[in-house]
C-alpha cells in the first residue's frame, strides 16, 4: 500500500503524535509498504527521509515552539497529485486535517483519523482566546470531522464514550493504541542511570516520563513525590523531559530528592525506565498515554491518576493502581508498592507480559494495516 500521513505535528518535536506516526511508518516500512508524511515545516530542521514533504508554515512559540501548517500550497499540491496514494490518513482535524480531506475526496480514497487528543484538556496552549471557547470550538470541529472520515481510530477503549457524547455518529470506530517500539527497549541497563545520579542500590526510584506542562497535571505529582519522599529517605525522584514549568520545577526540586534530567534521546530511554522501581503518572489529558505502555514493556509497575487513556492500560491491582486525583491516595498506593517488592515483582512481571501481548509495534501496526485493507 501507499499510504500518506497528513500532521500538524512532527519531527522534531518527540512526543506524542509525532512518536505515534513514527512506530507506525517504522512498522509499515518494514512489512513492504510506502508511507508519505506530510507536516508543517521547521524552519532548519532536516528531514533525513526522502519521503517527508513540508506544507509552508507559520512560526509560533507560546509556550513551546510549534508551527502552524498553511493548507494550501501550490508546491504540495504538484506533489500530491504526482503520488498514487491508496489511504490517507489524517492526525488532525484542522489545518493540515483539512488538505487530508481535501486529497481523499480528490483522489476518491479512504480517508482515516486519529482521535488523538482531548481538546478541552489543550485549550490552554491556544493565546488571545477563552480556553472555553476554544475548547467548544474545537470539539465541534473534531466532531464534524470524525463523522465525514471513513474510519475514526481511537488510542484507547475509554475514549469512544468521551468522543460519543460529544456528538460522533460514525460508527466505524477501532481502538487501536500506539504500540512500543521494541527494538529501542533491547539490553536495557539499570545500574547506569542510578550510577550516573548517585541512587543507591537499595534506594526506591519514582520515575516520570513526561512533557513537564500544566495538561500533565505535573503540579500535582510533585505535591505528591515530596511528601512521599520526607516520608522515605531511601527514595528518589527521577523526572525526564522538558516544557514550560522547568524553572518552576527546579526551585521545588533542590535539595529534595528529585532529580531533573531534562529531554533525552530515543536511545537513551530505555534505560531511565529500566533504572526505576515504578512509574508515577497522573495526566487527565491522555487518549493513550504511550509512556504507559513503554513503562509496562520496561516492567514497572504503575501509580497512577485514573483518567481516560491511563485506566484503559493499566489494570488496578493487577499491574499497578489507579487513584482519585487525592494526596493520600496516591500516597498510599506509593506507600504499598514501596513496602511490598514481592507484590513489586508481580506487578512487574504482570506488566511485561500485558504489553508484549498487546501493545507492542508490531502487533498495533498489524491492526491498523487490517483496517487499511478492509477499507481499500
Amino acid at each position: 500500500m501507499r499510504i500518506g500521513i497528513f500532521t500538524n505535528n512532527y519531527l522534531p518535536n518527540i512526543y506524542g503524535v509525532p512518536n505515534s506516526i513514527e512506530s507506525f511508518r517504522k512498522k509499515f516500512e518494514a512489512k513492504g509498504h510506502s508511507v508519505f508524511i506530510f507536516a508543517p515545516d521547521w524552519g532548519d530542521y532536516q528531514d533525513t527521509n526522502p519521503n517527508v514533504f513540508r506544507y509552508p508554515s507559520i512560526k509560533t512559540n507560546f509556550k513551546f515552539k510549534f508551527p502552524l501548517g498553511i493548507s494550501y500550497s501550490f508546491k504540495m499540491n504538484k506533489i500530491i497529485d504526482s503520488l498514487e496514494l491508496d489511504i490517507i490518513y489524517a492526525q488532525h482535524p484542522n489545518l493540515l486535517g483539512s488538505a487530508a480531506m481535501k486529497w481523499a475526496k480528490r483522489k476518491k480514497i479512504p480517508l482515516v483519523f486519529t482521535w488523538h487528543t482531548l481538546y478541552d484538556q489543550y485549550a490552554n496552549f491556544i493565546p488571545f482566546f477563552s480556553s472555553a471557547f476554544f475548547a467548544r470550538w474545537m470539539i465541534k470541529k473534531a466532531v464534524a470531522y470524525a463523522n465525514r472520515c471513513d474510519q475514526v481510530i481511537i488510542p484507547t477503549e475509554s475514549v469512544r464514550k468521551i468522543i460519543k457524547n460529544w456528538g460522533v455518529t460514525n460508527e466505524n470506530i477501532e481502538a487501536i493504541s500506539t504500540g512500543v517500539e521494541e527494538n529501542l527497549y533491547q539490553n536495557s541497563n539499570r545500574e547506569l542511570i542510578r550510577k550516573k545520579f548517585n541512587i543507591a542500590h537499595e534506594d526506591i526510584l519514582l520515575v516520570l516520563i513526561s512533557r513537564l506542562t500544566e495538561e500533565k497535571n505535573i503540579r500535582f505529582i510533585f505535591k505528591v513525590v515530596e511528601k512521599f519522599l520526607d516520608q522515605n529517605k531511601k527514595a528518589k525522584f527521577l523526572v525526564v523531559g522538558d516544557g514550560y514549568l522547568v524553572p518552576e520545577l527546579q526551585k521545588i526540586s533542590k535539595g529534595s530528592g528529585i532529580i531533573l534530567t531534562g529531554a533525552i534521546s530515543e536511545k537513551e530511554i530505555k534505560d531511565y525506565y529500566a533504572a526505576g522501581d515504578i512509574f508515577v503518572y497522573a495526566s487527565k489529558s491522555e487518549t493513550q498515554g504511550m509512556v504507559i505502555t513503554e513503562a509496562m514493556y520496561s516492567g514497572l509497575p504503575i501509580v497512577a491518576v485514573k483518567a481516560s487513556g491511563v485506566e484503559s492500560l493499566v489494570g488496578d491491582g493487577i499491574t499497578g493502581f489507579l487513584v482519585e486525583e487525592k494526596i493520600e491516595d496516591f500516597l498510599e498506593a506509593l506507600k504499598k508498592l514501596s513496602d511490598n517488592p514481592e507484590l513489586r515483582k508481580i506487578f512487574s512481571e504482570n506488566s511485561k507480559k500485558i504489553a508484549r501481548e498487546r501493545y507492542t509495534d508490531e502487533v498495533c501496526a498489524e491492526k491498523m494495516l487490517a483496517i487499511y485493507k478492509k477499507l481499500i
